[in-house]
């Protein structure tokens, strides 16, 4: 009796079905989480013995006195996130004109067919783009082919590699959300602002770019936490720089120090929660 009652009522509310059969999953997709982020988080205060290399399960604040007293991970934090700004700023800067074009102007059949090829590069290997950008950096590559009749030398690997490869990556992640914010964006707002008088420009000050701030906002995040969290693209394209990423994986397989490299694997998730806190504030979470 009390079987058909709770079935009755699991009818009568779907939204309660759905929810109890997606607890399980949720719970333990959290739990799993969490628990290795609070490992992770715990084990950056052990330490590893010097002689024998096996990790001392005693409670120290090492690994934070040495990235905090030695200069060089102060630089290299730093870098990191100027390497994380600046890949945001081109990306944005890239991909609203981009994202404009394909949903204001293109027919919706032309617009689908974008979106397609906006979306192809996501399925092709990360490491083949990541090395067809080395083979054009490199001094036999297009660049220096491209450069060479106007005796300009080609940047070669570093910084400026690793910025522009990383730009390329994540850019469909950036056109992506800002295009479906100008998607909703009704056109007669547009219409209604050029019948007032106003020029293109300050239509897409005063209309366009507040209406799609969330948009963008939502493109940084990815863009944002995915170059704080790369380690690849500077192995192969950064010649000798490092970000913080390479710490961390550096210290996981060479060094062995799994302390240290969780130490510094939280600089990244306390960057990445001040951000959103900060964009919770500015209130761009409330608009999606």
């Amino acid at each position: 009796m009390r079987e058909n009652r709770v079935s009755t009522w699991l009818y009568r509310h779907p939204k309660s079905r759905l929810a109890m059969l997606l607890s399980a999953p949720l719970t333990w997709l959290a739990v799993a989480y969490l628990g290795s982020l609070a490992t992770m988080i715990f084990s950056a205060f052990w330490s590893v013995d010097s002689f024998t290399g096996n990790i001392v399960h005693q409670l120290t604040l090492t690994n934070f006195r040495i990235l905090f007293s030695q200069s060089v991970y102060g630089v290299i934090a730093v870098r990191s996130l100027g390497i994380a700004l600046f890949v945001t700023i081109v990306d944005a800067l890239i991909a609203i004109p981009i994202a404009f074009f394909m949903a204001k102007v293109l027919s919706p059949k032309l617009r689908n067919f974008a979106v397609v090829i906006i979306i192809l590069p996501l399925w092709a290997s990360y490491l083949v783009k990541a090395y067809a950008w080395r083979t054009m950096f490199s001094d036999s590559g297009v660049l220096a082919w491209f450069f060479k009749p106007f005796h300009i030398a080609t940047p070669g690997y570093g910084l400026f590699a690793t910025a522009i490869t990383l730009c390329y990556l994540w850019l469909p992640y950036m056109i992506l959300p800002i295009y479906a914010g100008l998607e909703r964006l009704p056109d007669s707002l547009l219409e209604a602002s050029s019948d007032l008088g106003a020029s293109a420009g300050k239509t897409f000050r005063r209309v366009i770019i507040p209406m799609i701030y969330p948009s963008i906002i939502a493109g940084s995040l990815f863009t944002f936490s995915l170059t704080l969290g790369d380690y690849i693209v500077v192995k192969i394209v950064g010649g000798k720089s490092q970000l913080m990423a390479n710490v961390v994986y550096d210290n996981v397989g060479t060094a062995g120090n799994l302390p240290f490299a969780a130490a510094a694997a939280l600089f990244p998730i306390i960057v990445i929660l001040g951000y959103l806190t900060f964009v919770r504030r500015s209130g761009a979470l409330e608009n999606f």
